[in-house]
């Protein structure tokens, strides 16, 4: 195993992003005056990033989520670009283009110094704009009709800011000349793009707290499960493009050494799904939230990212049952994304090309979001501290603190290990041995199901089995224990246990009386119980007559 560890450090150094840490002072806090508690937010956001008191902004503005294009204009929009003009966080000038087969040389005013990226607009302040008739063009071709629209996401809508003063249309979306940036720095209003994103969700605590747990995440890293929810559509399908975004997604998940969970059925993952630890979520394509994610409580790691992609996830940021942003941020998210209005799906955020660049290319939440946006001026909401770097400190530095200070989490590192192995072609023979010999499988449930897994590909059922029934004895989390159970179940079943089954689902029912499957476990288990009562009753029957 000595040269599999080898091989595995070499590999993490590689993998460990090289990036600049963003701070406090390239970003500017926007707050509602009229919300008490969007004050509060800012300056606690404020306080935890250092963000300079001079770069934290109250404008008033309306209370409602949705507010007209006439009071965007005039109480944030232009307002935010004076502040930053006259406080000289940026600086507006002159900018000549040169000349390309199809357009001649012409000047821009654009911003061409800036000291800042960021914007963070804070719970309160209003989400949407709302339409406004656009008449068309005399003489213009209208390739997409239905595009001629000009409500939009506030932060959308403020993400193109350093370019206000070039006469830009607001019908319609707007191209986004950064989206597939694999250099951070691009993303800049030098560039055209302010990176926009808000501290927001059904409450103030809990847009508050987004920071407190992207600075936890930052600090120990984003640890546990990634689970894709595709529709298994085929490459014909005009739709399309969305399994295309979250497959992607989730191979570059597995390839970077998370556990991976892909469903490909056209529904969406069931209520009686046991989803557990969940650091990654992205699917799609229910209206309101539903599944794992309708229950009391979800599994949620401290960082967690979940998406689901619909045309009105974000239709408002104020409910815990209704669309997905809001039920997911109060379940326990600590970032997402969504769309207030129908953006089609071309219009949404690459998933497969944020998580690349979130994971793999160091990139904060920010950056990585708007360098996923296809368009700006258009639908799509950034709920979560922009300047969250879940990746910041590499898996070897973070792995050698948690073996020096007896950290749990080094459990999560090890399952990274095992499944980066899977991934560079490391036998499973091999990392069963990894997973036997190392002392923290011993109290781990997550390694210990782990090695039970590895034990059932190896065809060593009994060696399964008596390692899932383990697992159990130390501490699962809830719906682990219920995936653990499920499993347990099953394999007992095929090695015609009927007995230890019956006995293995009665426990899932005790320890999980609210389990939403419960009535398919009882009607298994009262199946189960009426065929070892005729086998018993046969049984007694022929001893009997003997």
């Amino acid at each position: 195993m000595r040269l599999f560890w080898f091989r595995f450090t070499v590999f993490v150094f590689a993998f460990a992003p090289v990036f600049v840490r963003a701070g406090g002072d390239e970003v500017v806090v926007i707050y509602n005056k009229h919300v008490p508690e969007s004050k509060a937010v800012a300056e606690y956001y404020a306080k935890m990033r250092h963000v300079p008191a001079r770069q934290i902004y109250g404008f008033t503005l309306t209370t409602n989520e949705q507010m007209s294009r006439d009071e965007f204009r005039d109480s944030l929009q232009m307002p935010l670009a004076r502040k930053l003009e006259t406080d000289k966080l940026w600086r507006f000038g002159s900018v000549t283009i040169a000349a390309t087969n199809s357009q001649p040389e012409r000047v821009e005013r654009r911003i061409v110094a800036t000291k800042i990226r960021y914007a963070v607009l804070c719970y309160g302040v209003p989400l949407k704009i709302a339409p406004v008739p656009i008449a068309h063009e005399p003489g213009k071709e209208i390739a997409h009709p239905e595009l001629l629209r000009d409500e939009a996401a506030v932060d959308s809508e403020l993400s193109w800011l350093p370019l206000m003063e070039m006469g830009i249309s607001l019908a319609g979306p707007l191209h986004n000349w950064v989206y597939g940036a694999t250099n951070s720095a691009m993303l800049s209003p030098t560039n055209g793009v302010l990176l926009v994103a808000r501290l927001d969700g059904p409450n103030a605590d809990l847009a508050r707290g987004l920071v407190d747990k992207a600075l936890a995440a930052e600090r120990d890293g984003l640890w546990g499960r990634a689970y894709f929810d595709a529709r298994g559509l085929d490459k014909t399908n005009g739709y399309y493009l969305g399994d295309e975004w979250i497959l992607g997604a989730a191979e570059l998940c597995r390839e970077l050494g998370f556990e991976t969970t892909v469903d490909k059925n056209p529904a969406t993952f069931p209520a009686d799904f046991p989803m557990s630890q969940i650091a990654i979520y992205c699917g799609w394509y229910d209206g309101n939230v539903s599944g794992p994610f309708a229950l009391p409580k979800v599994e949620f790691m401290p960082g967690a990212f979940a998406y689901h992609l619909h045309s009105f996830s974000a239709n408002t940021l104020r409910s815990t049952n209704e669309f997905w942003v809001g039920p997911l941020l109060a379940k326990g998210a600590t970032c997402t994304m969504g769309c207030v209005n129908e953006p089609y799906l071309s219009g949404t955020p690459n998933v497969a090309a944020f998580l690349a660049r979130l994971i793999a290319g160091g990139f904060t939440f920010g950056e990585a979001a708007w360098a996923a946006q296809p368009v700006l001026s258009w639908q799509t909401t950034v709920v979560g501290d922009p300047l969250y770097r879940p990746f910041a400190r590499g898996p070897a530095e973070l792995h050698a603190e948690f073996a020096r200070t007896h950290n749990p989490l080094i459990e999560w590192s090890y399952l990274r290990i095992v499944d980066l192995g899977l991934v560079h072609g490391a036998s499973v023979a091999q990392l069963a041995a990894f997973l036997e010999t190392i002392p923290a499988t011993i109290n781990s449930a997550v390694l210990t199901e782990k090695l039970a897994d590895f034990y059932e590909m190896r065809g060593k059922p009994s060696s399964a089995i008596e390692t899932f029934q383990r697992a159990l004895t130390l501490n699962p989390s809830p719906e682990q224990r219920i995936r653990i159970r499920l499993t347990l179940g099953e394999k007992l079943l095929a090695q015609n246990r009927e007995a230890d089954a019956i006995e293995n689902y009665k426990q899932l029912l005790k320890e999980s009386p609210d389990y939403p499957g419960k009535p398919s476990v009882e009607a298994k288990l009262a199946a189960l119980e009426q065929k070892l009562a005729s086998t018993n009753s046969a049984a007694k029957n022929e001893a009997q007559n003997k």
